[in-house]
Parts: structure tokens; C-alpha cells; sequence
């Protein structure tokens, strides 16, 4: 009798340890099924598909942190075209530069400010002077934040009788908002921006 007792305490627990195991089993096949299930959710959301000339394009969609770099530079461009590129037209400069200013702290309204009082502007607008900058090169730091860069530029002045060139070169440090706008679509702000030099080039030869 006592075999018997053995015999069915041991039955016992072998289908105990089973259904364990059994347990244990499908709690895995259901956390993998989850996680698989939510990776092909994410990789079927970062699919894009554009209508172009009546065909079906294929497109894959990026987060922002992986394009920090691009954005960052593209915000620095952006910010230094309104600044610089002027046409000798009061209402026209006040309009690029204002847009300019949504992507810049008051450090840039200051910088304008001062323009404005030492009748840089008006000098452009009397001497009809039409101004624009190139972009030559970004120096940026995204190892730490904020992002320090140091933007290098030649400006082009044409005037009526001749053309002079200036070397531009500025610094600042960018802060991420956490939101875009239409007039901020990077969601960037560039912030404790100064002029570091703006003199002229000697004359090509």
C-alpha cells in the first residue's frame, strides 16, 4: 500500500513539474508573440506610401534623433539666409529678419537692434545694396548639449558699380524646444549668437 502512496505522490509530481514547464512555455511563446507583434506594428508605421504621378511610392519614415545633424545644420543655414540676405527695401529686411528671429533667442534681436541704431540698414537701403550669404562650412558639436557650432560664411554685397565680399564667421549654441512650428519646423533655437568677425575681402584678382 505504501508503493502505491510512493507511486502516485511521485506521478504527482511529475505532472506538477510538467504543467510548470507547461506554464512556463506558453508565457514565453505569449511575451514573444507581443514583442514581435509590436515589432512589426513599428516597422509598418515607419512606412509611408506617396501618391507621385499616378504611382505608389514606397517611402520609410525616420525618427528626429537620427537626423539631429541634418536638422541642426539645415536650422543654422536657414537662420543666417534670413539674416543676411537682404534686398535694399526697409519692409522687405524687417520681414526676413523677423521670420529669422523665430529661430533665435533676443542674443540675434539684439544683434539686429544694433544694426538698425547704427543705420547699417538704411546705408544698404540708400547706397542700393543687395546682399547675400554663401554657406562654406558648419563646425558642429552634438557630443554635448547644448550643440555649440560655428557658422563660416562669405557675404556677397553688390552694388551698382561693383561687388565686395566679406568673411562671415559666428557662433551660438542650440536648444531643442521639444516642439515644431510653422515657423520653427525644426523645433531648434539658437541661442547666445554673436558675430564673431564680418570684414572685407581683399579684391579678386
Amino acid at each position: 500500500m505504501f508503493t502505491q502512496f510512493r507511486n502516485i505522490d511521485t506521478a504527482f509530481k511529475h505532472i506538477k513539474t510538467f504543467s510548470i514547464f507547461l506554464i512556463i512555455a506558453a508565457v514565453c511563446i505569449a511575451c514573444f508573440s507581443i514583442y514581435y507583434n509590436v515589432r512589426v506594428i513599428e516597422k509598418a508605421g515607419s512606412r509611408i506610401y506617396i501618391l507621385y504621378n499616378g504611382k505608389v511610392l514606397e517611402a520609410v519614415a525616420s525618427d528626429k534623433k537620427s537626423n539631429i545633424p541634418v536638422e541642426l545644420r539645415d536650422h543654422i543655414k536657414t537662420f543666417h539666409q534670413l539674416f543676411f540676405n537682404l534686398n535694399p527695401d526697409d519692409k522687405a529686411i524687417r520681414a526676413t529678419v523677423g521670420r529669422a528671429l523665430y529661430l533665435a533667442d533676443e542674443s540675434a534681436k539684439k544683434q539686429y537692434d544694433n544694426l538698425r541704431e547704427s543705420g547699417y540698414y538704411n546705408n544698404l537701403i540708400s547706397a542700393n545694396i543687395a546682399k547675400e550669404v554663401q554657406l562654406d562650412s558648419i563646425n558642429l558639436d552634438i557630443e554635448q548639449y547644448p550643440y555649440k557650432f560655428t557658422y563660416y560664411g562669405t557675404e556677397k554685397l553688390v552694388r551698382s558699380s561693383s561687388t565686395v565680399f566679406r568673411k562671415l564667421v559666428t557662433q551660438g549654441y542650440i536648444y531643442d524646444l521639444k516642439e515644431q512650428t510653422d515657423e520653427n519646423p525644426h523645433g531648434f533655437i539658437i541661442r547666445n549668437w554673436e558675430i564673431l568677425e564680418n570684414q572685407d575681402l581683399p579684391p579678386k584678382q
